[in-house]
């Protein structure tokens, strides 16, 4: 029996529409007021300590639009980070907030280096700026272009590479200051060939590592004893590739070594780290049974752990992408000359730091949920998968000299994770024993359910089966919304900082 709504039933749905609508809005103006104040701080910052140097004013603006990009910096591509680990619910999304937030900030201030490249990538020869008020013009340019880039593909839900958006701004404010032949255009082609390789590379090893899981331990009759086997060498990988990782990313700016040498660690690193959590393993499984969450639940931890030491490298490795252009600009309006690599002040490094922490969390949940969650549907168990190819493709790609983006790596690895879902969904035939293709499934439920169907309606059940055959695990329209993102992120930005350079030259003259 239906009950039909009331003109008052209605009514209160309209008003609790309107109260999400207004609260919403009121959280909007909340965090762009708090992210208003903080620029204002960087900018009284600059003019109490500066004011009184040549150009302040230049100081000032380039320290507010520095503060800008990190802000931007942290709404977008931290998600890459800790999105997997909120995705998975190894941790809460208040929690990786705060661990995100602390450990970029660590990482920037602690391993961001002293002194930073200020021409990223060697995309434009720095040679050919007529002056060094031209330069101190570009590097704003591209700087403000890069963060106005950043800010829209938020907006849009788009993950895309800070790297990529300042290179962009660089060329664009670069062509726009000296012309076309300014352009390290090998260079650029490098960076093309990252779009492809980067998400590819990332994709298939995180697709590789999920598969041998769930042969080797998800589908074998005694699931508990293949985890003991299994999850502390898989663990141990995890330790070397993130003992290596933070080798060649995330401390290189103070302790720089040679590739052997982090080889002979990460080995070292698995080896110590085997055997206890062989212990703790099996500990941890005295009393499974067996079900798929129980295995996932081993994963947890170390999942929490790559997300700290992701933000950290990210945090002391594109720091830069907001404080180089800004060094940049103080080192050319101090000296009057040009510079290629100039030294950080700490009040720089201060504000990309509090920047990229600030931007997280007030902006950074929508992006996080995007990767964690709207993607593909993500477990412990994926996201280990994810999180350990993002350092493991950084390594192979530097072994190799191969261009990557740390970005592109990581939802690249989300989405390898999902296809490969789907593909092992798309093979499972009408009974299956062992319940070795149907995803996630705990005692072949979805064949009981189909043989039980069949009995009463053959006709029905064949539907549900070329229904759950044609089942999509990955959402195509964000696959495309990204991709479109990464492909229009360079060509963007240069347009922009092109714009910029031309309006920044036509106020100043």
């Amino acid at each position: 029996m239906s009950v039909k709504k009331t003109a008052l039933d209605k009514d209160l749905k309209w008003q609790r529409r309107m109260n999400a609508g207004m609260g919403e809005t009121a959280s909007i103006s909340a965090k762009l007021g708090l992210s208003l104040l903080f620029l204002v701080a960087c900018s009284a910052f600059v003019a109490f300590h500066m004011g009184g140097l040549p150009q302040s004013g230049f100081l000032i603006a380039a320290a507010v639009i520095g503060g800008y990009m990190a802000l931007n910096i942290g709404a977008n591509d931290v998600a890459n980070n800790v999105g997997p680990a909120v995705g998975s619910k190894a941790i809460t999304m208040v929690g990786a907030l705060l661990i995100a937030a602390i450990f970029e900030a660590g990482g920037a201030i602690i391993a961001g280096g002293d002194v930073v490249g200020t021409i990223k990538n060697g995309i434009i020869d720095p040679t050919q700026m007529p002056d060094a008020q031209t330069f101190v013009w570009a590097m704003m340019a591209a700087l403000l272009a890069a963060a106005l880039w950043l800010n829209l593909a938020t907006w849009l839900g788009a993950p895309v590479s800070t790297t990529h958006s300042i290179v962009g701004g660089v060329m664009g404010a670069g062509m726009a200051a000296v012309g076309i032949g300014a352009v390290n255009w090998p260079t650029m082609g490098t960076i093309a060939a990252s779009w492809v390789i980067s998400p590819v590379l990332g994709g298939l090893i995180a697709a590789a590592f999920l598969a041998f899981i769930k042969f080797r331990i998800l589908y074998t009759e005694d699931r508990v004893a293949a985890a003991r086997k299994w999850v502390p060498i898989l663990v141990g990988v995890m330790v070397s590739a993130f003992t290596m990782y933070l080798m060649m990313k995330g401390i290189k700016k103070i302790w720089k070594v040679e590739m052997p040498v982090v080889i002979a660690i990460g080995i070292a690193a698995f080896v110590i780290t085997v055997l206890p959590v062989r212990k703790a393993v099996f500990r941890a499984s005295a009393n499974m049974t067996g079900r798929r969450k129980e295995i996932a639940s081993l994963f947890r931890f170390p999942l929490v752990v790559s997300a700290a030491l992701l933000s950290f490298a990210h945090g002391s490795n594109d720091v830069a992408n907001a404080i180089g252009p800004l060094a940049a600009i103080v080192s050319g309006v101090s000296s009057g000359e040009i510079v290629t690599s100039a030294p950080i002040p700490i009040w720089v490094m201060v504000i990309g730091a509090i920047g990229i922490s600030a931007g997280l969390i007030l902006f950074g949940p929508k992006l996080i949920k995007t990767v964690g969650s709207k993607i593909t549907k993500l477990d412990p168990i994926r996201a280990y998968t994810v999180a350990l190819s993002a350092a493991l493709t950084v390594i192979v790609a530097s072994a190799l000299g191969l261009p990557v983006s740390s970005t592109h790596i990581a939802v690249g690895a989300v989405f390898g994770v999902g296809f490969l879902r789907e593909s092992l969904n798309h093979r499972r035939r009408k009974v299956v024993n062992p319940p070795m293709l149907v995803d996630g499934g705990d005692n072949n439920n979805v064949d009981l359910h189909l043989e039980a169907l069949r009995q009463i309606d053959p006709s029905e059940a064949d539907k549900a089966e070329k229904k759950l055959r044609k089942r999509l695990l990955v959402r195509r329209r964000y696959a495309v919304t990204i991709a479109t993102a990464w492909v229009v992120t360079v060509p963007a930005g240069a347009f922009l900082g092109a714009l910029l350079f031309f309006t920044i030259r036509g106020i100043m003259l």
